[in-house]
């Protein structure tokens, strides 16, 4: 429904509202590890918000972490001079779930800060390669997001490419249905209605690695026209 979509929307704006106050407060910064980074946000979250639920756990990965997919749960490292960190965020406003990610890169490394511009790129391209389709499968959209990456020089580092998203608690998202995911086994209609007939609605996420120079880079939002 429009009102459900409006509602993801709002949860969205509130979470890049969050995010920009993180950059222009300067809490990522060297010396500090991920874990100091995350409990920093989730204060500066509630202080802002009133934030206490998140519907996925939070992740702030720098250096080699960056690496990992959502799913692993590495070391906690400590940020370093000229380090790439992503965030993954998924704030639950009034209920309403976002879910956002975002690349940040200290210094001026001219691999990161390319990375960290590619994988921007790469989100639109693939929000412009969904939309110009009346149909197209998870698995369609998860490959052409795996292609992305390596005709711009990278590998695409997660088994996906994002997933449904919607009110909280939503329909819990069972890893052995793939039909929940941007996943190559999903060859289910994105478009496709839910069990209750509502549209269902989308998050896409791009996460790009290098494997040899150790750094990954991701972002993640609302799959909406742009």
């Amino acid at each position: 429904m429009q009102k459900d979509l409006e509602k993801l929307i709002d949860a969205e704006s509130k979470a890049a509202y969050l995010f920009k106050q993180i950059e222009l407060l300067n809490i990522i910064q060297p010396e500090k590890t991920e874990k100091d980074i995350n409990n920093s946000i989730y204060e500066l979250a509630f202080k802002l918000f009133g934030i206490k639920k998140y519907w996925h756990k939070r992740i702030v990965r720098a250096g080699k972490n960056t690496l990992y997919p959502y799913d692993e749960n590495p070391e906690n490292l400590m940020v370093k001079e000229n380090d790439i960190v992503f965030l993954d965020f998924g704030p639950i406003f009034e209920d309403w779930e976002a879910d956002y990610g975002r690349t940040f890169v200290l210094g001026n490394d001219p691999l990161k800060n390319k990375l960290k511009t590619d994988i921007e790129k790469a989100w639109k391209k693939a929000c412009s390669f969904y939309f110009k389709r009346e149909k197209i499968t998870g698995s369609e959209l998860y490959s052409y997001c795996c292609n992305l990456a390596i005709e711009m020089g990278w590998e695409f580092g997660g088994i996906i490419a994002g997933h449904l998203i919607g009110h909280f608690p939503h329909e819990k998202l069972e890893k052995e249905n793939k039909t929940n995911y941007i996943h190559t086994e999903n060859n289910i209609y994105m478009s496709n209605p839910d069990k209750k007939g509502n549209q269902r609605h989308w998050i896409l996420e791009i996460h790009f690695v290098d494997r040899k120079k150790e750094i990954g880079g991701f972002f993640e939002q609302l799959l909406i026209p742009q």
